[in-house]
């Protein structure tokens, strides 16, 4: 089994934490999933990733070089897993710097720097939709020259903001920009389930089936803004949690079971 994909995929802030360049988990989906069907697991996952960083470009973090993830997928491997392509939409880091902005905007001695942060949600066109799918649809198409036999699963980033998400202590927002990244948000299901159809590679539905459990529910899958600075390097903000890693691995435990479309 291989793994590849960013953050939603690594699991940053969950531990243990199996590598801290790539912050990636040991208890991310991929490892969960491993650990239940017995298979030997090659987590190719790196925080920050791009499709570009899958396919083509090394990538630098914290003094280390990545090279691109699709040259470690196993010629043998049984089932690989995707999930990718959020960074090339700006989804994750545009709630972080909102957060953040939004929590320096709470003080009149940082409101300054929180201004300097606050730019428009991004509105992709249906040419940015167009790229990141192609790109999405290539990472496929790639794994299946590499690995003939795999299963290969595109698995979709967990909801954040979801129906009722509310401007709040961890979602420091107001109503529009709640309204502009769950628009987001739904451009990034978009790309999976047009890459999935076009591909025709599995799709596991991990954002429409996690929203009820969004930023602000009872059982929230992803974290919102820690209360306090000190604390984020330890959550990370406008992540998956340790539950919605294990979700996302249920849903995919589902799909396994089920007959290959």
């Amino acid at each position: 089994m291989a793994a590849l994909g960013s953050s939603f995929a690594a699991g940053p802030g969950i531990e243990p934490v199996v590598d801290k360049a790539a912050r990636r988990s040991g208890r991310n989906y991929a490892h969960l999933v491993a650990q239940r069907l017995g298979a030997e697991l090659v987590d190719l996952t790196v925080s920050g990733a791009t499709t570009e960083t899958i396919l083509d470009k090394s990538q630098r973090v914290f003094g280390r070089t990545f090279a691109p993830q699709i040259s470690g997928v196993p010629s043998d491997a049984d089932l690989v897993t995707v999930t990718v392509g959020g960074n090339d939409l700006r989804y994750g880091g545009t709630m972080i710097r909102l957060g953040a902005a939004g929590r320096l905007e709470e003080r009149a001695l940082t409101r300054p720097l929180g201004a300097l942060l606050r730019r428009p949600v991004p509105d992709p066109t249906v040419a940015d939709i167009d790229r990141v799918v192609d790109a999405v649809v290539r990472v496929v198409r790639t794994v299946r020259e590499k690995a003939t036999g795999a299963r290969v699963l595109l698995v979709d980033y967990l909801t954040m903001i979801g129906p009722h998400t509310a401007p709040r202590r961890e979602t420091p927002f107001d109503d529009a920009t709640l309204a502009a990244l769950r628009r987001l948000g739904e451009r990034v299901t978009e790309v999976f389930a047009t890459a999935a159809a076009r591909s025709e590679a599995e799709l596991v539905h991990a954002g429409e089936r996690s929203l009820d459990h969004a930023i602000g529910s009872k059982d929230p899958w992803v974290l919102g803004l820690a209360d306090r600075w000190r604390d984020m390097g330890r959550s990370i903000p406008f992540h998956p949690n340790a539950a919605g890693m294990a979700a996302v691995a249920d849903m995919i435990m589902e799909q396994l079971d089920a007959d290959p479309q």
